[in-house]
């Protein structure tokens, strides 16, 4: 699907719990009251075993630990990124790439101790490999082409 493509969808928007409603592109998005759990994952089950593949065999090859964070970064996306990578696991030994759905903000920062493997030239790789996979949407593939970008640039020495 291109984006912009309007989908016919099959749900009646009747039958759909309360805080629930079928957008115009045919998703359905639903409200949760804090602390419930949801009910389905926003991502199918190979693709969550692709991106810990992806994840774990970028980090076996560069050392460096991979992480990634989807959700909103605030105003400030960089800024935003940059707060959430003290919570990675070995923050100074790390990259994370940031992705804001809502705003398209791709975003890739890194440890202190991987900072020059993982300068802005890498760093801008790995957000090209991104969008390009993001705007096809596929969210989940522009991930693992980020991590494969990236993991090859800093292998690379």
């Amino acid at each position: 699907m291109a984006s912009g493509d309007l989908v016919k969808s099959n749900v009646d928007p009747d039958s759909l719990p309360m805080g629930a409603v079928l957008t115009p592109s045919g998703r359905v998005s639903a409200a949760r009251f804090p602390g419930d759990v949801p009910t389905t994952p926003p991502f199918q089950t190979d693709e969550l075993v692709a991106l810990d593949e992806a994840l774990a065999d970028a980090t076996d090859e560069t050392g460096i630990r991979f992480s990634v964070f989807i959700g909103d970064l605030g105003d400030d996306a960089f800024a935003g990124a940059s707060a959430i990578l003290p919570s990675a696991p070995e923050p100074e030994h790390a990259v994370l790439i940031a992705i804001a759905p809502n705003t398209k903000d791709v975003v890739v920062v890194s440890g202190k101790e991987v900072a020059a493997r993982l300068n802005d030239r890498v760093a801008q790789l790995g957000v090209t490999a991104a969008i390009a996979g993001i705007r096809s949407g596929d969210l989940v593939d522009g991930i693992i082409s980020a991590i494969r970008v990236i993991a090859a640039a800093a292998t690379i020495r």
